[in-house]
């Protein structure tokens, strides 16, 4: 019976994590339940303040919706760095905890502020949104490389797009119950009502810290030992020093630009297209076109991840890129054409048409990251390039009026998403075939 369900490594992968049926069910679907829930947590949170206070922001308050989001972003790629080395030292689901628990505290605290001008209002937000970032990088850099050395290599991609599929699925929980309670709230949504989705976004990493603490425990309230509740991998092997060369350089200059690439397609086809609608369209109509978009987009992300182990990680990617440079740009103008004409149901295939050509793109992503690592620097490598990516793609609102100058409104944004599809096409090529990392990629 244990021989039929414990997994026959290949001679390709011997360092594959080796795990007994017995001890290893618990805990991989602990990991896995952690890294799912996890980024839907994390997206949840980054997003939460370009949702919900899009609104509350430019009307009771002069603080620049763009520099909140800026300050999220520029806690990310610190706390990656310096939370995801603790992980590779110290464990990372213990990590994974502390993160979750910082950034409960950090949300709970913007529940508490006045959103007006006075100084102190304004640092305290921007200083709790950098905190928030800082937990956020080191939560999903601890979580999901660790969920995915306790998968099978061939099901790494369908866990990937799973974990990936997480982000849609959260903006899609927050325009659902924004557009919910700014129904029947009304005026008081401004006042206070935003509260309440702050309230749960505390509540979602503090339930889940404290889940998978007790899910660590053992009978009558012992707990594993620390190799086992803080899984450094178990069984795959510690990088050499030639590995630890091999991965710098080339290797994360062509991640770190995969990944820029995909936060431009998630900064024009999630939130600049949104923008873009709300001359067109009410707020709760804008609300309704990116809502089903949104959830249109997660199974075609999840689908993806699946499509990658079959097909080859780098294959996938220079495929979707080359026809994300030609797709994405003509979705976008069909979007904004059908919005002109007031035609939401037209409007809504096209904006669900420039997701799945853009974001789905993300779903091979993590286990793609993951996999060009060695394991004594999975965690810092993983988040800091996740993280430090998405900084400039983030600050489009001091970048994108420039080219939008020079170009015009309706050649801009076409022209980013070809620049991305460009940057996913090409930077695969890149690394194809390096052999980096605690285990074997699907190239």
């Amino acid at each position: 019976m244990l021989a039929t369900l414990t997994p026959a490594p290949s001679p390709a992968h011997d360092d594959a994590p080796r795990l007994t049926p017995a001890a290893a069910t618990p805990e991989r679907r602990e990991a896995r339940r952690s890294a799912l829930v996890g980024n839907f947590v994390d997206q949840f949170d980054i997003f939460l303040p370009v949702i919900a206070l899009g609104g509350v922001l430019s009307t009771s308050s002069t603080i620049p919706d763009g520099l909140v989001f800026a300050a999220t972003l520029l806690g990310r790629p610190l706390g990656a760095f310096i939370l995801g080395t603790l992980a590779d030292r110290r464990g990372r689901a213990r990590v994974s905890r502390g993160a979750l628990l910082g950034l409960s505290v950090c949300t709970g605290l913007m529940v508490t502020l006045p959103l007006h001008t006075s100084t102190w209002a304004v640092a305290a937000l921007l200083a709790l949104r950098f905190a928030a970032g800082f937990f956020l990088g080191g939560q999903y850099s601890a979580a999901i490389p660790r969920a995915l050395a306790l998968t099978e290599p061939q099901r790494r991609g369908h866990l990937s797009g799973l974990v990936m599929a997480m982000s849609p699925l959260a903006n899609a929980t927050i325009a659902a119950a924004t557009m919910m309670l700014t129904a029947s709230l009304g005026g008081a949504y401004t006042t206070w009502g935003w509260r309440l989705l702050f309230v749960v976004g505390a509540l979602l990493p503090l339930i889940l810290a404290l889940t998978a603490r007790s899910a660590h425990a053992g009978p009558a309230g012992h707990s594993h030992s620390p190799h086992e509740s803080d899984n450094r991998d178990p069984a795959a092997h510690d990088a050499t020093d030639d590995e630890e060369e091999r991965v710098t350089g080339r290797v994360v200059a062509a991640l770190f630009t995969l990944m820029t690439g995909l936060w431009l397609f998630t900064m024009m086809g999630v939130s600049v297209l949104t923008s873009s609608l709300r001359p067109h369209f009410s707020p709760h109509d804008v609300g309704l076109v990116m809502l089903v978009a949104t959830a249109v987009s997660a199974p075609t992300m999840a689908a993806a991840g699946a499509v990658s182990t079959r097909v080859g990680r780098s294959r996938f990617f220079m495929a979707f890129g080359a026809l994300a440079c030609i797709a994405a740009p003509a979705a976008y103008l069909v979007a904004m054409h059908a919005a002109s004409s007031g035609s939401i149901v037209a409007t809504t295939i096209a904006v669900a048409t420039v997701q799945i050509v853009t974001v789905s793109a993300y779903g091979p992503v993590g286990a793609y990251l993951a996999e060009h690592f060695p394991e004594s620097r999975r965690s810092r490598g993983y988040g800091s390039v996740y993280s430090a990516s998405i900084v400039l793609p983030g600050l489009y609102p001091f970048w994108l009026p420039t080219v939008t100058q020079w170009l015009g409104r309706s050649a801009a944004v076409p022209l980013v998403l070809c620049v991305a599809g460009l940057l996913v096409t090409l930077a695969p090529a890149w690394i194809r075939g390096s052999n980096v990392g605690g285990y074997e990629k699907v190239s």
